[in-house]
């Protein structure tokens, strides 16, 4: 078949018109690839951003976590496991400052990043699994102590009963030691030793008693000292003093006898009239041995 002039132009305006078309599709299909290039792009960065902000907060966590064990460092005596921590809590503080001064671009940071975390994590775990186990260590050695107090405070209590007890059973031993009086009496009498009844008459003061039989008081010799106050609270005579009770008492007169355990009956002690004295009650102590052994009030001259 001829092909016409005609016919060829139209040849050429078809294949013209094929390329044109086969040159938009390129361009196309070139601008489509670099879309979506832009697009993937622009998801990947995205995502990267996301993945920072949710580290960022994972960090923030961890961050707080270590401060709030922080004050507990005191409790472990592990050195090293101490040194693990604080390079763990500085490592948390840089990265954190990483992660919300500087935008992250890699994916390959941001898979460290979470592998940094998981580590810290594991760090900040056995720092707390120690941590709890020597709480409870402390917390046995706390019921521990308050027991041994306990039984301390119960033996205090019972040291200071037998305590109690023994200084009562040595007042009692001192008291059974203590000289007994009986038959205590007072007289004014004659310069003949007979009874006066007018007390300005009188020439002496005699008091007379005995000593019971007492087994419990040691023997040897005894003074026996002898006070006399007058109607007015005076005391009569005044020829020395003696101590009693830590302080030192006057006394009217004084007598040394030996005692046996055995009774002595009839003791008597004078004392010789040198001062006026007046009717009423007089009172009459006896001491032996820093004891008060008799006590008792008489009237004369009535």
């Amino acid at each position: 078949m001829k092909i016409t002039a005609e016919n060829r132009k139209y040849i050429y305006i078809g294949a013209a018109v094929v390329a044109a078309l086969v040159l938009a599709l390129v361009v196309f299909s070139i601008y489509t690839q670099t879309e979506m290039a832009q697009v993937k792009k622009q998801n990947e960065m995205l995502q990267l951003a996301n993945e920072q902000l949710s580290l960022a907060g994972e960090y923030d966590q961890l961050s707080t976590e270590f401060q709030n064990y922080e004050t507990q460092t005191k409790f472990l005596s592990n050195d090293s496991l101490i040194i693990k921590y604080g390079e763990a809590k500085d490592k948390v503080e840089k990265l954190l400052t990483e992660l919300k001064t500087q935008k992250i671009t890699s994916e390959k940071r941001i898979k460290e990043l979470k592998n940094e975390i998981a580590t810290l994590k594991n760090i900040l775990r056995h720092y707390v699994e120690q941590i709890d186990t020597l709480n409870k260590e402390n917390a046995g050695l706390r019921a521990e102590n308050k027991e041994i107090k306990d039984q301390n405070k119960r033996l205090s209590s019972k040291v200071s009963e037998v305590s109690k007890a023994n200084e009562e059973l040595s007042e009692r031993m001192t008291l059974a030691e203590k000289l007994n009086v009986t038959g205590l009496s007072l007289t004014s009498i004659k310069s003949s030793g007979k009874v006066e009844k007018k007390l300005k008459k009188a020439k002496q003061l005699l008091v007379q008693f005995t000593l019971p039989q007492n087994n419990s008081t040691p023997v040897g010799e005894k003074t026996i000292y002898m006070r006399i106050t007058n109607p007015e609270g005076s005391l009569l005579g005044g020829n020395g003093s003696f101590e009693f009770e830590g302080s030192k008492l006057p006394y009217t007169e004084l007598k040394t006898i030996e005692y046996t355990g055995e009774e002595i009956a009839g003791i008597k002690i004078y004392w010789n009239i040198n001062t006026t004295l007046t009717a009423g009650d007089y009172r009459v102590e006896l001491f032996a041995d820093n004891f008060r052994i008799a006590s008792r009030t008489f009237t004369l001259g009535k």
